[in-house]
């Protein structure tokens, strides 16, 4: 059994690129950082995956948890501010795997048409996990096409996928399953009203999962759910 987070943290330079809300209630990207940082440090699930890590957010919860094992991939591509000064010291963007325990990274790359997303595998025992961040158009298609060749079973895919799971469902295609969510779950894009971040398993089973409440830290919420490895078809 694995226990399994994924949560988009929001990267402070796309916040204010595409004017999320939460700039306003954290000016200072250091607290707001910090708060993230402190959310993470309580959370108990054996592998957290987060997407759109800035550099400062790395170096904060590094750190905070030296205990943790990190798998890290940064991507080729830098955000950069469309107005006003850079409100980061290091503005690179990565995806991250904490793991409790032991684990080995065996992939990470980001997608050929898109140089900010991409994909971050590690395995634990004998279970593939994948931390991704898939493009929110038409990209999204070959992206999980190289997603389904990656995750060869059993494996857990984690993160943003920026549709809802119908399409990864169709697109993943055999074998692949999207956690269920509870009916009453809160949309895990709060602004959009949208279900986009998801846990996927394909040889293993998901129960449990849930939409947890960031408290507007970032602009997507936590999704949590437990991996039972080796009950899958």
């Amino acid at each position: 059994m694995i226990t399994v987070a994924t949560w988009n943290v929001l990267h402070r330079v796309h916040a204010e690129n595409w004017g999320e809300d939460v700039v306003r209630p954290w000016p200072d990207e250091s607290a707001r950082i910090g708060a993230i940082t402190a959310r993470l440090a309580a959370r108990t699930e054996r592998v957290i995956a987060l997407q759109e890590v800035s550099g400062d957010q790395l170096a904060s919860l590094r750190d905070t948890l030296p205990d943790r094992t990190f798998h890290t991939f940064r991507y080729p591509r830098v955000p950069k501010p469309r107005r006003g000064p850079n409100p980061l010291r290091d503005p690179t963007e990565y995806l991250v795997l904490l793991v409790d325990g032991p684990s080995q990274q065996v992939a990470a790359e980001s997608f050929p048409d898109d140089p900010g997303k991409g994909a971050l595998a590690v395995r634990i025992a004998a279970t593939l996990v994948v931390a991704t961040h898939v493009s929110g158009d038409r990209r999204r298609t070959r992206q999980l096409a190289r997603l389904a060749e990656l995750a060869a079973a059993p494996a857990v895919l984690l993160g943003d996928f920026n549709t809802d799971r119908a399409i990864v469902t169709s697109a993943l295609g055999a074998g692949f399953v999207v956690a269920d969510l509870p009916p009453d779950a809160l949309p895990t894009r709060p602004s959009t009203s949208r279900w986009i971040d998801h846990v996927v398993v394909r040889g293993t089973v998901a129960c449990d999962a849930a939409v947890e409440d960031v408290g507007g830290l970032s602009d997507h919420n936590l999704v949590r759910a437990t991996v039972t490895v080796g009950a899958g078809g």
